[in-house]
């Protein structure tokens, strides 16, 4: 038997735009408090969890140099997210290099996108704490309560 548990990161400030989407205000750089919610499945471990909730901040496992609790505030707390195809790339850089935001470039934006990468970036790191007894089933990232999207891996 399997079982799944759920744990939401949230309170992170993000800034962002969709550059490709012209025909739409979200072309335009707007922000919101942006969470995501994980979900692990797996067989259960010695104190009956399926994933320890706290791991993020006590893994060995690292992220881009970071553990993933780091890399979480690094990457969408008080930041500005471009992709990486955006034509004003060298304006936000501009911005970064002057102090005024904290610029990360991802290969895409947009909530789908952001699951997609989010999972990416998070389920090595939950095989290899779990000695891949945990996998993660799905992300959910919310711009806020009344959009969001899901990225579910072909596994």
């Amino acid at each position: 038997m399997k079982f799944q548990s759920t744990k939401i990161f949230d309170g992170y400030s993000t800034v962002f735009r969709q550059w490709r989407a012209k025909e739409t205000h979200c072309s335009f750089l707007h922000g919101y408090g942006v969470s995501f919610k994980i979900t692990f499945e797996g067989e259960l471990d010695e104190r009956n969890w399926v994933w320890d909730f706290g791991s993020a901040k006590r893994s060995k496992y690292k992220i881009d140099g970071m553990s993933p609790k780091e890399w979480m505030n690094f990457m969408f707390d008080h930041t500005t997210i471009m992709a990486e195809d955006d034509p004003f790339i060298p304006e936000f850089i501009k911005m970064n290099k002057a102090g005024i935001i904290q610029l990360r470039i991802i290969p895409s934006t947009g909530c789908e996108k952001f699951a997609e990468y989010i999972y990416n970036k998070l389920s090595p790191w939950v095989q290899n704490d779990s000695q891949g007894r945990v996998k993660i089933t799905q992300v959910e990232f919310k711009e806020h309560e009344k959009n969001s999207a899901l990225y579910i891996p072909t596994l």
